[in-house]
Formats: structure tokens, sequence, C-alpha cells
């Protein structure tokens, strides 16, 4: 171990102080973080496999197309996958800005 350096503790001492800060925020970021990286990985996933099942379907069946029906199948829960985690979803602006308008319509009852 060098000199002047903590041991390993899982935490670095920047994430230890953040999370001491505001717990709160730090949670609703860290969930909003992973349902982006879910559906980054959904998305990878859905693009690896239909590439694959196109190149299969037009090398080994070129005459009947079917490649297109998990393509658009699949690609329909991926869209709103998509809506759930950047529309729909907490922390998203278009949420948020709804939230606001609502909050406004209140202040004026």
């Amino acid at each position: 171990m060098r000199a002047g350096r903590e041991p390993a503790t899982g935490q670095s001492k920047v994430k230890r102080e953040r999370e001491m800060e505001n717990p709160n925020s730090y949670e609703r970021a860290k969930k909003r973080v992973e349902e982006k990286l879910g559906f980054y990985s959904h998305l990878a996933i859905y693009l690896v496999v239909n590439t694959i099942l196109i190149i299969i379907n037009l090398t080994q069946s070129p005459g009947a197309t079917w490649f297109y029906w998990p393509l658009l199948g699949w690609g329909i829960g991926v869209f709103f996958h998509g809506m759930g985690v950047f529309v729909w979803g907490e922390g998203s602006s278009m949420k948020d800005r709804m939230i606001q308008k609502e909050m406004d319509h209140f202040k004026g009852e």
C-alpha cells in the first residue's frame, strides 16, 4: 500500500460523503441510473439478437421473410421500456413538469 492512501473499503471517501450529505437524493439518483442502465442493456440485447435473427433469416430462408415479427414485437417492448424510463418514470422532465403544473394549480385554490 502506498503512503497516504486509505485501504480499499468498497466505497470511496467521496461516495460516503455524498451519501451522508443527502441520502434521499443519492438513493433517487442511484435508482434513476439503474433504470437507465437497465434500458440501455435491454436496447443493446435487442439490437444484437435481432441483428442475428436478420442474418439467419436472410441467409437460411431468403424467400420467407419473418425477421420483422420479432423485431416489431420486441421493439414495442423496448419502446415502452424507454418511455417508462425517460418520459413517465420518476425524475423524467415530462413528469416533473406535470407535477409542477399541478402544484401551481393547487396554489391557486
